[in-house]
């Protein structure tokens, strides 16, 4: 799967890059969520590829989406493959 296949609320992401394991391979991405409540934004990341989507819960909430952008910089190659191995599907 391309970073050209679509999937519901793309439009709100972020692609963050490729993720390759073996002969595994997913686009990342990272989608924000305005939150005026907590005068805050959500995010989580979207993992498209081997024939599949898989997304993690709402795993970030920070002050700005600069920072989440941050945080995700803070995750290695082998954290974000663990994250797409712990989500079922």
């Amino acid at each position: 799967m391309g970073m050209t296949d679509a999937f519901p609320g793309q439009e709100l992401t972020r692609h963050m890059g490729e993720l390759k394991r073996g002969p595994s391979r997913w686009n990342v991405y990272l989608e924000f969520q305005p939150d005026a409540d907590l005068q805050a934004v959500r995010g989580r990341m979207h993992f498209v590829g081997d024939g599949g989507h898989k997304t993690t819960g709402w795993v970030f909430l920070e002050r700005q989406e600069k920072d989440i952008l941050e945080r995700f910089g803070e995750f290695s190659a082998v954290e974000l493959v663990q994250f797409v191995e712990a989500i079922p599907g």
